[in-house]
């Protein structure tokens, strides 16, 4: 399926709409490293659009003494795919992440 043709307008709104969900992706992923979210918070309310279309790899690598290689063997151990999104997760899943993860 061929992209859509899209107007110069169009295509400088779908950037800005991309920049904008990029800064407020960092802005979430610094809350939670510094605390001032938890990540049970973000998996119970994923009805927003930059929770719910961000990859479970990034959203953990932002939790702090977390890295890449420690997301990848927790999510291996409960059996989620890396290209996972927040919005794909399901129940069981999510109360594996939390319990393994939440303080």
């Amino acid at each position: 399926m061929p992209l859509p043709k899209l107007t110069p307008e169009e295509k400088r709104a779908a950037l800005e709409k991309a920049q904008e969900m990029r800064s407020k992706r960092a802005q979430l992923r610094q809350s939670l490293k510094q605390g001032k979210i938890t990540l049970e918070k973000i998996l119970n309310h994923p009805e927003d659009d930059v929770v719910s279309k961000m990859r479970v790899a990034y959203l953990l690598e932002s939790l702090p003494r977390i890295g890449r290689v420690r997301t990848r063997k927790i999510m291996e151990e409960i059996g989620i795919h890396e290209s996972r999104r927040v919005q794909g997760l399901g129940v069981r899943q999510k109360e594996a992440l939390l319990k393994r993860l939440a303080k």
